[in-house]
């Protein structure tokens, strides 16, 4: 879309927006209320750019008889091109699931009960960070190890305001790679162990159509850590999608019903990614490019505890400080991967 279009479309979002009857549906109000307020950057870097290029226009008519008019004209000219760049920014083509909340599987690799381990340290680490930034979480699911790690988790993260927990997020997706003395290890030998992030989009049911004759549920009975059971019914369920062979386990819940919830949750952002690899083949390329196989040497990150380092492989993004970025601090690993996709497509359209 052109800015010409983005204009007219902001001007026609003043027009629905300030029609009551459109707040009469909350749902709908809500989804122009959003694009409006992403478009206004927009409109009103290009209205101040125009803004400025005229004031330029008249101080350079004016600079001829006043000399302070030529000074302003030579602070005007040097603010365009800055105001160039910005709107160029602005007008990066937006992922389309930036603005939504996500569904995170985080699931023990090679190496385990230190990966266990190691999954449940990636699991504090993402909690901490959405702590930090008001966003709420909620562990959907957990299959806990013996030595108190995950063999598998899966928790949703949802953002209160307007920038969706996908846009910060979407790029931890892939193999996580530790390496670190173990709590098993007697010898004090540094071992290299894996854990598999993957990233979903929250899906609304507006977003994915779920026929009930395309599942097939099972319910079954609860167990805890070493196979114990922790439920005397069958409360536990395992949904499975037919057509796609996708399957969803939940037991975290204690009744049947809040479970299969759960599971129909998850169930929805899984095929809303299968949905969207095949109309898109670039976010084919990119969810391939999260997890084949939980293996050590295939890694977007390690974590290197002896040296206190963090380093994103991708981006080249290396720093000291890994024991902050454990405890949430991971603002500066997320921009490096947000400033190199933004990098990336601006030279797309350039």
């Amino acid at each position: 879309m052109n800015l010409d279009e983005l204009l007219k479309e902001y001007a026609e979002l003043e027009t629905q927006l300030a029609d009551p009857a459109v707040h009469a549906d909350q749902s709908k109000a809500r989804t122009l209320g959003k694009r409006y307020r992403h478009l206004t950057p927009i409109v009103g870097t290009y209205r101040e750019l125009e803004g400025v290029r005229d004031d330029l226009s008249a101080a350079k008519e004016l600079a001829g008889e006043d000399e302070a008019f030529a000074t302003e004209a030579e602070e005007l000219a040097a603010r365009i091109p800055q105001l160039e760049e910005k709107l160029r920014h602005l007008l990066i083509p937006r992922d389309p699931n930036d603005d939504k909340d996500i569904i995170m599987e985080i699931k023990a690799g090679e190496g385990g009960e230190e990966s266990a381990l190691f999954a449940g340290d990636l699991l504090r680490m993402y909690l901490r960070y959405a702590e930090r930034l008001g966003w709420k979480t909620e562990v959907i699911e957990a299959q806990h190890s013996d030595l108190g790690g995950y063999k598998d988790v899966t928790v949703g993260i949802r953002a209160k305001g307007d920038e969706g927990v996908w846009s910060r997020l979407k790029y931890e997706g892939g193999v996580h790679r530790v390496q670190r003395v173990p709590a098993t290890e007697s010898q004090g030998r540094i071992h290299t162990s894996a854990a598999g992030v993957l990233i979903y989009p929250e899906a609304e049911e507006v977003d994915v159509q779920i026929d009930p004759n395309d599942l097939r549920i099972d319910v079954y009975r609860s167990s805890g850590p070493g196979g114990q059971s922790v439920n005397t019914t069958d409360s536990a369920v395992r949904i499975t999608h037919v057509p796609t062979g996708v399957v969803v386990s939940c037991q975290n819940e204690k009744s049947q019903l809040q479970n299969k919830e759960s599971a129909l949750r998850i169930l929805r952002a899984r095929l809303l990614a299968i949905a969207q690899e095949e109309a898109d083949a670039a976010a084919q390329a990119e969810r391939k490019s999260q997890v084949r196989t939980v293996d050590r040497s295939e890694r977007i990150r390690t974590y290197n505890y002896p040296e206190n380092r963090i380093s994103d492989h991708r981006v080249g993004f290396k720093a000291y400080n890994l024991d902050q970025v454990l405890d949430g601090e991971l603002n500066a690993v997320t921009q490096a991967l947000i400033d190199a996709e933004t990098a990336e497509k601006l030279a797309q359209h350039s």
